[in-house]
């Protein structure tokens, strides 16, 4: 029996409770693949994340990211926590306040900045690509709350999502979807779900993010708090040269309709790299016997 080093973390969390749960095995080398599975399946979290030694020349840490009933090559929450974890567990050091984090979709550049107690990560997506657009192919049940001249397009950065613009945060907010087509629909296309948002002028945030994905393996209707899908947001904004300001940043609110209240920093470079950002709170540190 392995007695392994275990966090639970709360991720894009301005305080504890209001992220996305995320659970991190911090000194996982000894673990079979199908032992990873199994344990995140005991954990029954959205994703857990694996530490191992880096095998990739440059890189700081190595991981790997479970959900219940399968891997993922890439996840915005699960990253994010691991980088936070790899800094405050001194499992790797910032050089000049950037790290290098291997997973399966490759080597991913982090910034760190902050105080230990309030430490900001920000990781930098894998590149986005549009793949298709759904035109009349969506659920019926969608198609009247979409912003005037925008249908749903497919999206991916690792994580593939439908991404539907709302006509106004009301519609986002209140958004019902129906769910069994939903799953169908997502199934039918291989994507993890359907992220909808719009532009909120909030006292802390400019925009209001949705994801739902009833059919994705991680077995959760809605989603908390989506780095991936508001990592594409922006990436689908840049693209509309729809950014805000000239550096190309946004706060995005997610999360208040399943009970919490994330917050997402989005950040588009002058090389259409899409950071995305945020805190992290510790709420479980101790071991687990496996």
């Amino acid at each position: 029996m392995a007695v392994l080093r275990y966090l639970q973390l709360d991720v894009f969390a301005p305080r504890p409770g209001t992220g996305n749960p995320l659970g991190a095995v911090l000194d996982a080398d000894g673990l079979s693949r199908g032992q990873m599975q199994a344990l995140a399946a005991g954990l029954n979290l959205s994703e857990t994340v694996f530490f191992l030694r880096p095998t990739a020349p440059g890189a700081d840490y190595h991981i790997r990211i479970f959900t219940p009933t399968r891997e993922r090559a890439f996840a915005g929450h699960p990253s994010g926590g691991a980088a936070w974890a790899a800094v405050t567990c001194d499992l790797a050091q910032p050089r000049d306040g950037a790290l290098l984090q291997q997973c399966e979709a490759g080597l991913l550049p982090v910034r760190v900045s902050g105080p230990a107690e309030a430490l900001q990560i920000q990781l930098a997506s894998p590149p986005a690509q549009q793949l298709d657009t759904a035109a009349d192919r969506a659920p019926e049940t969608l198609l009247p709350l979409a912003a005037s001249g925008h249908v749903a397009e497919l999206w991916d950065n690792g994580a593939r999502w439908w991404l539907l613009p709302l006509r106004d945060a009301s519609a986002v907010r209140n958004l019902v979807p129906d769910m069994a087509a939903l799953a169908d629909w997502s199934l039918a296309t291989a994507a993890t779900g359907l992220a909808g948002f719009a532009d909120e002028a909030g006292t802390d945030h400019t925009r209001v993010v949705r994801a739902f994905c009833p059919a994705d393996a991680a077995a959760v209707p809605e989603d908390p708090v989506t780095g991936s899908a508001n990592a594409l947001s922006g990436a689908w904004r840049r693209q509309r040269n729809a950014l805000p300001g000239r550096e190309g940043r946004y706060v995005a609110s997610q999360g208040r309709e399943v009970g919490r209240d994330g917050r997402v920093q989005v950040e588009v470079d002058a090389q259409g790299t899409v950071w995305i950002g945020g805190q992290v709170q510790a709420v479980i540190d101790g071991h687990i016997r496996w």
